[in-house]
């Protein structure tokens, strides 16, 4: 049978502003009526009264709303048992965000396998939806003895051979580019990948203005410091076409930080965390506060921070890190509870806390490092030694205990901290020379790499570590080119600013220190008055 004969007559569109309309469905009744999630056509063999809930399903899916994806398949199936396109849509919501760096679970993955291969599943009708489930079974297959990321790149190649094979089938292009971004190796500073996929969505994107996929996985392709300027379109437009979509409302707030636009940040996680928190996504509410707080640090906004981080004991309360809910998965809400406190204390220089931070064990031992390298930081910065070389013992211990699970993005992560921290105790030790060694190591190291989804930015950039480093060693000039090149990949960041400005006023270059200072000062322009000495500092200067 033909694509184009699988039912066209009946691809329904779900520019979904008034759901309650189909009253005469069971499950009409439970979506609000003004539900809006963007505009979806997937044409499919499924009968006519699938094709609403399964449309729906799918632009949830497009928003990585998972659980909701999961129950509006399941609705689906309900109208039609022998809808086969309904277990490949449970099969790829099981697998979760394709950006969350980890090693997936085996319960996770066995439920994934079950949804794409069980015994009881129906058969797929047409040779198009075949291709389909036969990739998405690849995410899956042998999961116990073959390597996630071969899993990955046999599905990203499985849906290149279907959009391929159906060029008319749009779905299949989109499906297809996000797997070129989520497959991309986070060492190839070439980006051909995440090019790829941009200009697949981009043109779609042109015809298809309404299609929340689109917007989502541009954003997503171009989510790394060279080609965020070419998201902010996509970024301003994805809130207004899914705002019933929690994760739609954050995930401009990725290239808003990228491009430092710290004010635009702050207002789309507000809306985000409060929708989430309707929803009873908690790990996406978390999501939406870590990257709230990281925006207000940056803007000298401290009691606003200081607000999100009291908060954090109410959600905690509610907060199911093994829940199947939106876009970030537990992992996100504990990666979450750990950098908020740690980013509050670094960025305002409060080391004596920073020092007292206390880690929390989890099965995302990552997590906790952060805790370490904070306190690391801190103990080293007020004479606590041999507090501070415990703490990067742990991170060594850390680090084993994800190279031996075979965590090597994350693992590469906290061995860039554990170096950073380590030379922040040489240097608290007096062992200069050996402390600038081992810091510029730390950040030529990250530079090699890509922050993950999980974070809006490094607990404490390693190359704006340098720069402080090099400040304290009464070297200015160098100190200002390590402030100016994190302020390159992190544009409009407070510490790097600040640093960049008082460098360069001991360098002598007087008009530079002025434009930096006038920077920070537009970057803060809502921050707390006085605020913090620096911004006192700057204000008078």
């Amino acid at each position: 049978m033909s694509f184009i004969r699988v039912v066209a007559a009946i691809a329904v569109s779900i520019f979904i502003t008034s759901v309650a309309r189909v009253a005469s469905q069971d499950h009409a009744h439970q979506h609000p009526s003004t539900e809006k999630l963007g505009s979806v056509r997937f044409t499919n063999s499924c009968n006519p009264p699938a094709q609403l809930p399964f449309n729906r399903a799918v632009a949830l899916l497009h928003s990585f709303e998972f659980a909701p994806a999961i129950a509006a398949f399941g609705e689906t199936l309900k109208a039609d048992p022998a809808c086969a396109m309904a277990n490949w849509g449970i099969a790829l919501s099981r697998w979760g965000n394709p950006f969350a760096a980890g090693i997936r679970p085996p319960s996770q993955l066995q439920l994934g396998r079950d949804a794409a291969t069980g015994a009881s599943n129906p058969v797929a009708k047409t040779e198009r939806e075949r291709a389909y489930l036969e990739a998405v079974t690849r995410l899956f297959d042998h999961f116990d003895t073959t390597d996630q990321r071969a899993r990955l790149l046999s599905y990203r190649d499985g849906m290149a051979t279907l959009a391929s094979r159906y060029p008319e089938d749009t779905e299949a292009s989109i499906f297809y580019a996000l797997a070129l971004s989520a497959s991309e190796d986070p060492a190839d500073k070439t980006y051909a990948s995440r090019l790829k996929a941009g200009a697949i969505l981009e043109k779609l994107f042109a015809t298809q203005p309404e299609h929340p996929g689109l917007a989502h996985y541009i954003i997503h392709s171009y989510d790394v410091p060279a080609l965020a300027g070419d998201a902010l379109a996509a970024a301003r437009r994805y809130s207004k076409i899914a705002p019933s979509a929690p994760h739609a409302l954050h995930m401009p707030s990725h290239t808003f930080t990228r491009l430092g636009l710290w004010q635009d940040s702050i207002d789309t996680n507000v809306s985000s965390a409060a929708v989430a928190r309707r929803a009873g996504s908690t790990a996406e509410e978390l999501h939406a506060m870590d990257y709230q707080t990281y925006a207000y640090l940056q803007t000298g906004q401290d009691a606003a921070a200081n607000r999100v981080l009291g908060s954090l004991g109410t959600v905690v309360a509610r907060f199911d890190p093994d829940a199947v809910g939106s876009a970030a998965p537990g992992s996100a809400g504990v990666f979450a509870l750990a950098a908020i406190p740690a980013r509050v204390a670094l960025e305002r220089r409060a080391w004596a806390e920073a020092a007292k931070l206390e880690p929390h064990a989890s099965r995302f031992p990552y997590a906790e490092a952060m805790t370490y390298f904070a306190r690391a930081l801190g103990a080293s910065h007020i004479g606590e030694t041999a507090n501070a070389r415990s703490a990067v013992e742990a991170l060594g211990d850390i680090r084993d205990r994800l190279t031996q699970a075979k965590e090597t993005y994350w693992a590469e992560q906290v061995e860039i901290q554990r170096q950073g921290a380590a030379a922040w105790v040489a240097w608290a030790d007096g062992r200069t020379s050996e402390a600038l060694a081992a810091m510029r190591a730390a950040a030529d190291r990250e530079d090699l790499t890509e922050k993950n989804a999980v974070t809006p930015g490094p607990i404490a950039p390693a190359r704006e570590l340098l720069g402080d480093m090099l400040l304290e060693m009464k070297q200015p000039d160098l100190a200002l080119k390590e402030y100016e090149a994190t302020l390159k990949k992190e544009p409009n960041r407070f510490r790097a600013l600040y640093g960049a400005a008082q460098a360069a006023t001991l360098a002598g270059d007087v008009a530079l220190a002025k434009k930096h200072n006038a920077q920070l000062l537009r970057t803060c322009k809502r921050g707390d008055k006085p605020g913090r000495p620096e911004l006192m500092r700057a204000r008078r200067e």
